[in-house]
């Protein structure tokens, strides 16, 4: 136990150089934050609104990081309170109400308020309980057969969860045509409480969050797959990002070496039935909770405290999403026999303990040297310094990638 500060720094010093110093990360949200910035009246004149998501956009360089990106249209408002249908044009806008009775937690119905104008929305629309509703199921094919009928595109696009998606040059793109909500629904208030109880994420962040949108994209739950055309997931994309960027850097390392570990060893040659995704939650749970020292000498136990609490859930078969702890993630993937082969398998990791991180070649390529040599011992400023130049270079990648 002596020598776990010593090989946690040499960790986050080898991290930084593989995922990225501080200043790096930094850089690599800026220049999205900024071309987003300068893109946004030309989508705004085009009635869209887009933005980055995934770990692209949370500042990872993986090879590996998928390039997710979300799109909706401006003329949509979506309203949680039939109230609020005064604050919007009936005659310009698409005005849509969300409902939450009787659908699975963390999705929604939507209910179109006015009379649909547009061939998008008209070919998705059906009958239900006396309502006219769109249909997550024929929002998918609808965007995805205008996407292929383009003549202007020579990819194959094909559906992918909520997503439109292509691969070129061997990385995956996902595009989400989802719709967005403002304000939040009234269903995550119980969030804002947690939130305000743990004092995490901070009241500016939170204000800041709450000013923007959440998103409604076209898929419906796993619990009833007959009858689930109906439903919308809520997401939380925006969110998510601006609580990465809160992170401090042995924070979003550690999500970063969760995620090494997760592809590296855990769903090595395997069905993955395990997700990144996950790892970003464990890591807002853990922040949040408050019962983790995060710093540089104490990397190796928030690894380990992340991991045992993804354990604990595989046991239980039930993962809370963390803004909608009663949406259980797990649902229909993780359950009864499927749930068998992962936790046998972190079981045999959690009796390796930490030292389970030599399975992975990236990390074990950075522990070794520290592990052969007791005098070897870097310290935190070792992986935060980079040259002018070298910024400079990581700047221009950036701009031109």
């Amino acid at each position: 136990m002596d020598q776990i500060p010593r090989l946690s720094e040499v960790l986050y010093v080898g991290l930084c150089r593989k995922i990225g110093t501080p200043t790096e990360v930094a850089i690599r949200r800026d220049v999205i934050d900024i071309e987003e910035m300068i893109r946004k009246p030309y989508f705004n004149h085009k009635g869209c609104g887009v933005m980055e998501s995934g770990s692209f956009r949370e500042g990872f360089r993986f090879e590996s990081s998928d390039f997710d990106k979300m799109r909706w249209f401006c003329h949509y408002k979506l309203i949680t309170d039939i109230s609020q249908f005064r604050l919007f044009n009936a005659s310009k806008h698409l005005i849509v109400l969300m409902e939450d009775s009787d659908t699975s937690p963390g999705f929604v119905r939507l209910r179109l308020l006015t009379p649909a104008r547009d061939e998008i929305t008209i070919s998705c629309l059906v009958l239900f309980n006396g309502g006219v509703y769109i249909t997550s199921p024929l929002w998918r094919e609808t965007l995805l057969q205008i996407l292929n009928g383009s003549s202007s595109n020579s990819l194959n696009f094909r559906i992918h969860g909520p997503c439109s998606s292509w691969v070129i040059d061997f990385h995956e793109f996902d595009e989400a045509f989802c719709l967005a909500s403002f304000p939040w629904p009234k269903l995550l208030g119980s969030w804002v409480d947690r939130c305000q109880r743990h004092t995490w994420p901070s009241v500016p962040v939170l204000e800041k969050i709450l000013k923007n949108e959440c998103h409604c994209v076209p898929i419906g739950s796993k619990v009833d797959m007959t009858s689930n055309e109906l439903e919308w997931r809520l997401s939380f994309s925006q969110a998510e990002h601006q609580l990465v960027c809160t992170m401090n850097h042995t924070q979003f390392l550690c999500y970063g070496l969760l995620k090494i570990f997760l592809k590296e060893v855990v769903n090595y040659r395997k069905e993955p039935l395990l997700c990144s995704y996950y790892m970003k939650t464990t890591v807002f749970w853990m922040m949040q909770l408050g019962h983790v020292r995060w710093c540089p000498n104490n990397l190796l136990d928030c690894f380990w405290k992340c991991f045992k609490y993804l354990l604990y859930c595989v046991y239980h078969g039930l993962f809370p999403n963390f803004f909608i702890p009663e949406n259980s993630m797990f649902l229909k993937k993780i359950v009864e026999g499927a749930r068998s082969s992962p936790l046998q398998q972190l079981y045999q990791y959690y009796r390796m303990g930490v030292s389970c991180l030599l399975l992975s070649p990236t990390l074990r390529s950075i522990l070794e040297p520290a592990l052969s040599s007791p005098s070897f011992e870097l310290s935190a400023d070792d992986g935060e310094f980079m040259s002018i130049a070298d910024l400079d270079i990581c700047g221009m990648i950036e701009i031109y990638i």
